[in-house]
């Protein structure tokens, strides 16, 4: 859940002022752009804006010298164009300078803004800047592109934020907290193990998620010495880079070049990347972009007026209406385009409807059909929007290019997210083992699946496993070695490591798309910070000394991530599938799961695997049919090739761990 985040935003200021009267009716009335020529365009015959402001009863652009604290060099009036729009022009190709827009609203002329379609801003957003985007492209741009999947479920998905990700000391990495830091080959932390890229590389995952890199509000970039943190769940400028990411936030062009070049050097290494992007409310209200071009429309309101606040930080956007479902859809459609995004990730999905979310994804798939969407399938509170017309979790089957978190595997592996305390299947609580079956199946219609006893869900709502992305920990709440600590009080680290292990074992063996939190192949923590949006870095920063102190939680991970990416069985497409090829065992031990992926299932070269769980803190036996068992992973280690081999019979299984075998005939 984005309880995080609903903290995070309400923590930094979301403005309150509303509207005297719902005008929602109104807005339905206004005429819609379609045009690509929103904002600016630079040509041989000059400079051209254009500004959606229905309603103004005046617009002007005013132009600067620099992007702060400079004075205004002309102002030029805009005149009023079709559909709503106003549109100026000048002979000039503007290169190198900054812009605003003003509207003139009941009367007044509201503050400046640099306009919801900014795609290059000066420090802090403020000013929108006119670039040559040609002249940011790294060398080899045009021949650029991620990984090619044919399937969603055969990434492994990395969530990282760039600060946590470099900043430490022991990262090796010159570019702290910087896009640049993806690109800086052979880092090493000071035992001479891998960091950064290819410590990516070496552990397997096929795409890093990032979270938000687009310029957000609550960072200073005219003070960056001052070293503040933020996730980055707070928009200002959709379409443009954040500033503190980059080497030199004054200019533009800069935040622009080096996210791109850090996307190359991602792909150049065969690793995707996945945007967060959080169009489901804004920083501001009165006072945001959207609010400063066409008052009151892009968000949804209360009937009194007031902004309705689903998203929990002030307001909520509201993508039913179509200039702003087409300013989602346009905006991810600029970021796959201009820089090479391999997927979204969208914050608080459930607040956007339906219909918006599978036009976003049939955009995003006729520029690139290797390209993946999804998101969180909730909101964190009540919306106008009907809940049959939400992007929810349970409402999935009617998003069939989409995917969304399961946090039924999540709560019943490790514990409900809003208890510390609460153990989960993996540290010895007895229960909830349908529900875990529930993951495993990636919420699919299963025979052998009781969803009446599902913890968090009680009906498959998945039409396929594509549909599912299969988690225990992320940068909210809790992570997973903070949420062991919490849980499990009494026990030693190496047997939190152990149920660990057994987690991530689930996650990366069941059907759907695995995603696992930076730092926890090194048992990374947070200091059992659970909400860690402006904590700093001695909170956040991953400590990559932890890679040899925990060096076998990371083969751990690596080996397991191979066997994932080995075996096709792990990673079958339709429900009929798993349907046919996934069978569980009669097995009535509490803390106990066994099943079977048979008969070559989705084409892998072994004919039967075997996959038992324990996650008790004893021994169980379990009978496995007589076979040259190849072992796989037995009592807390794993090789993808194989520990050994087994003939089968009535087999132990260790304490808080996985056993799996392989029958290659």
């Amino acid at each position: 859940m984005k309880i995080a985040t609903i903290v995070t935003i309400t923590a930094i200021g979301c403005a309150t002022n509303a509207f005297a009267q719902n005008p929602d009716a109104k807005y339905a009335s206004y005429p819609s752009y379609a045009g690509e020529d929103l904002e600016l365009t630079v040509d041989s015959k000059g400079t051209h804006w254009r500004l959606w402001s229905p309603e103004a009863e005046a617009a002007r652009v005013i132009l600067y010298p620099t992007g702060l604290n400079t004075a205004a060099t002309d102002t030029i009036d805009m005149s009023r164009s079709e559909k709503g729009t106003w549109v100026a022009n000048v002979p000039e190709q503007l290169y190198g300078s900054f812009y605003t827009f003003s509207i003139k609203d009941k009367g007044k002329w509201l503050a400046e803004t640099p306009g919801v379609w900014a795609k290059a801003v000066g420090t802090n957003g403020t000013r929108a800047a006119i670039i040559d985007f040609e002249t940011t492209n790294p060398e080899g741009w045009e021949k650029d592109k991620g990984p090619a999947l044919a399937h969603i479920n055969d990434a492994v998905i990395y969530e990282m934020h760039h600060r946590d990700f470099s900043e430490h000391p022991s990262s090796g990495i010159v570019n702290k907290g910087k896009f640049l830091a993806l690109t800086e080959p052979y880092t090493k932390n000071p035992e001479g193990e891998a960091t950064g890229i290819n410590h990516l590389k070496d552990l397997g995952v096929t795409h890093v998620h990032i979270l938000p890199s687009y310029d957000y509000n609550s960072v200073d970039e005219a003070n960056l010495q001052a070293n503040q943190y933020n996730w980055g769940y707070d928009p200002y400028n959709y379409n443009a880079p954040e500033g503190s990411y980059s080497t030199n936030p004054a200019d533009p062009a800069t935040r622009v070049s080096e996210m791109k070049q850090m996307v190359k050097n991602l792909h150049d290494n065969g690793i995707g990347v996945i945007m967060d992007v959080v169009y489901n409310h804004t920083a501001n209200n009165d006072d945001s972009n959207f609010s400063l071009t066409a008052p009151g429309y892009y968000y949804r309101h209360r009937p009194d007026g007031s902004y309705s606040d689903a998203s929990g930080c002030g307001n909520e956007t509201a993508s039913e209406r179509q200039q702003m479902r087409d300013f989602i859809i346009n905006s991810v459609k600029y970021w796959a385009k201009e820089y090479h995004i391999d997927g979204f990730r969208f914050d608080l999905m459930a607040i956007h409807d339906i219909e918006t979310m599978n036009q976003v994804a049939a955009a995003l798939k006729e520029i690139n059909p290797d390209i993946f969407i999804y998101g969180e399938g909730w909101t964190a509170g009540d919306s106008p929007l009907p809940v049959e017309q939400r992007a929810l979790k349970e409402n999935v089957a009617k998003m069939p290019d989409i995917a969304v978190f399961s946090d039924d595997i999540r709560d019943a592996i490790k514990g409900h997210y809003t208890d510390a305390a609460d153990r989960g299947f993996a540290t010895g609580k007895p229960g909830l083992e349908e529900t875990v079956k529930i993951g495993i199946v990636a919420a699919t219609p299963h025979p052998q699946v009781d969803y009446s006893k599902g913890n968090n869900s009680k009906f498959p709502y998945a039409a396929a496993p594509t549909q599912i992305i299969n988690y225990v920990s992320c940068h909210d709440d809790l992570m997973l070695t903070d949420k062991l600590r919490k849980s499990m009080p009494d026990a030693t680290d190496a047997e939190r490591q152990r149920a660990a292990r057994l987690a991530q074992t689930i996650v990366l063996t069941s059907q759907g798309t695995p995603f696992i939190f930076a730092g926890e192949e090194i048992f990374r923590d947070k200091k059992g910070v659970h909400n860690s949006y402006k904590s700093p870095d001695s909170i956040n920063a991953i400590d990559w000394n932890l890679r040899h102190q925990n060096a076998d939680q990371y083969n751990y991970y690596k080996e397991l991530i191979k066997l994932r990416k080995s075996h096709p069985a792990f990673r079958m497409t339709t429900a009929e599938q798993i349907q046919k090829h996934l069978k569980f065992d009669k097995v009535t031990q509490p803390g106990l799961i066994s099943y079977s992926l048979l008969d070559n299932a989705n084409g892998d070269p072994w004919k039967e695997i075997k996959v038992i769980f324990n996650g008790s803190d004893e021994s169980r036996q379990v009978k496995v049919r007589k076979g040259n068992w190849i072992v796989i992973a037995d009592d807390g280690q794993i090789n993808a090739e194989g520990l050994g081999t087994s003939k089968g019979g009535n087999v132990t299984v260790a304490p808080r761990s996985a056993l799996i075998l392989a029958l290659e005939k």
